[in-house]
């Protein structure tokens, strides 16, 4: 499996200190087998960013065991790629320096960089602009070039923190499309955190629903539908808005809002 929890409890806090102690997320178990899109929805607050940050090694859960590749997560390590909302890409580089960015500090040498750093670009859809600045660029186009970077250190799993949410309704279509081609042809397993529920059923394999704080799995969705790398062609398909209703029951929407 490229990831797995096992009994993951996560909690904030420290009653020794007088601290409260907070629980963020208590018996998650899930796996992901390589190559596989596996979103995370739930109500806000539920724990699906400590999900991540557990995943990168950002957080030691308090119980429970996180394996990445089949090695147990103890710290950050070179195996997981995040992507925020914002790109994050350094202004005063140039697009191609911002994609060399992980491989310079792993201190791959300056040729074999740049030509990682270039295939990355063709394959992201920005060859030509690989000398252009951040602010020269488009926030879709600024997006590909923060998935060229993390490609480009060749991650066994890449973590998606709501990356589209910044981006206007057509921008977003665009590249979810982008994106999930991208990543399916590279093979690469993706667990991605989003409140979209229609995106969720669109670019994932499966989707698990967490429930409220202290979030919990409570449905395992599994998305039979083709295409996994066409999103826009799976928005067509009608079991998208099944799917995507199923989800919003799961999680009580409607009894929220009313």
């Amino acid at each position: 499996m490229a990831l797995e929890f096992r009994g993951v409890e996560k909690q904030f806090g420290n009653d020794k200190s007088g601290t409260e102690v907070l629980t963020a997320v208590k018996d998650i178990n899930f796996t992901v087998k390589r190559g596989e899109f596996v979103s995370v929805v739930g109500p806000s607050g539920c724990g699906k960013s400590t999900i991540l940050s557990m995943t990168a090694g950002l957080y030691k859960p308090t119980k429970g065991e996180v394996l990445v590749s089949g090695e147990t997560v103890v710290g950050p390590n070179s195996h997981v790629g995040f992507m925020l909302q914002k790109d994050l890409l350094l202004p005063w580089r140039s697009i191609v320096k911002n994609v060399e960015f992980g491989l310079e500090a792993r201190g791959v040498p300056a040729r074999a960089r740049r030509e990682r750093a270039m295939a990355e670009l063709e394959r992201c859809h920005l060859k030509g602009f690989e000398n252009h600045y951040p602010y020269q660029l488009s926030g879709g186009m600024r997006q590909r070039a923060a998935l060229a970077r993390t490609l480009a250190i060749d991650p066994d799993i890449i973590l998606l923190d709501e990356p589209f949410s910044a981006l206007d309704a057509q921008t977003k279509l665009l590249i979810q499309n982008s994106f999930a081609k991208t990543i399916q042809d590279a093979g690469i397993t993706t667990l991605l955190i989003t409140h979209d529920l229609s995106e969720a059923v669109i670019m994932s394999d499966r989707v698990l629903v967490l429930s409220e704080r202290p979030g919990t799995i409570i449905h395992e969705l599994s998305v039979d539908i083709p295409d996994r790398g066409q999103p826009l062609a799976r928005r067509q398909v009608p079991q998208v808005h099944g799917y995507a209703a199923q989800i919003f029951d799961l999680l009580k929407l409607n009894e929220r809002a009313a």
